[in-house]
């Protein structure tokens, strides 16, 4: 044994000739009644969670502004978790298969060059990726193209409340299933 500032530790070199596997351990201790696998999931779950609020604060800056007045604070508060919330939707629509947060998705699809161009009446936008992955935004954007393109078609005859409808089953087309969402059962007076 030998003593590291206050703590007695032990020598272990030369008792283990054979150099094996390295293996990280955890320990939980809990009085939750749930089996271990259910316990992991919420822990999982938890992270998740807390992930998002990382990002909001490191990434797009929701703890950054600081100022004696609160109602300038809640405006920017709001402002970013709006903008942020609109990016989520986004970036999950354009790529279905993952959440990828701002810190990667914003320099991948923010780093590019457009051009408007209109002819015979046709609008069109010609994106240009300065990305090392121009071949998956070229995807992930005409995934995008190609959805609001059709929805386009058929947008006349379409309510607001039923294109967003649309719109956010497209989103969470995974998590749904593949069903579309269904339109509320009480309909509020507008005015």
């Amino acid at each position: 044994m030998f003593k590291q500032g206050s703590q007695l530790l032990l020598n272990w070199t030369g008792l283990f000739p054979v150099q094996g596997p390295s293996y990280e351990y955890a320990v939980l201790v809990t009085s939750l009644p749930e089996e271990v696998l259910t316990i992991a999931q919420l822990y999982r779950d938890r992270a998740d969670m807390e992930n998002n609020f990382d990002e909001l604060k490191n990434q797009w800056g929701w703890g950054g502004f600081v100022t004696k007045d609160l109602a300038r604070c809640e405006i920017a508060a709001r402002h970013i978790a709006l903008i942020y919330n609109w990016w989520s939707l986004f970036m999950h629509l354009a790529d279905p298969s993952k959440r990828r947060e701002a810190i990667t998705s914003r320099p991948m699809l923010l780093g590019a060059v457009a051009r408007k161009t209109t002819h015979a009446g046709q609008v069109s936008l010609i994106i240009t990726p300065a990305h090392a992955q121009a071949g998956r935004i070229q995807e992930m954007l005409h995934r995008v193209s190609t959805f609001l393109t059709g929805l386009m078609v058929s947008a006349e005859q379409l309510t607001s409340a039923e294109r967003w409808r649309r719109i956010l089953s497209k989103i969470f087309e995974k998590e749904l299933g593949g069903r579309p969402l269904c339109g509320p059962s009480l309909v509020l007076p507008s005015g």
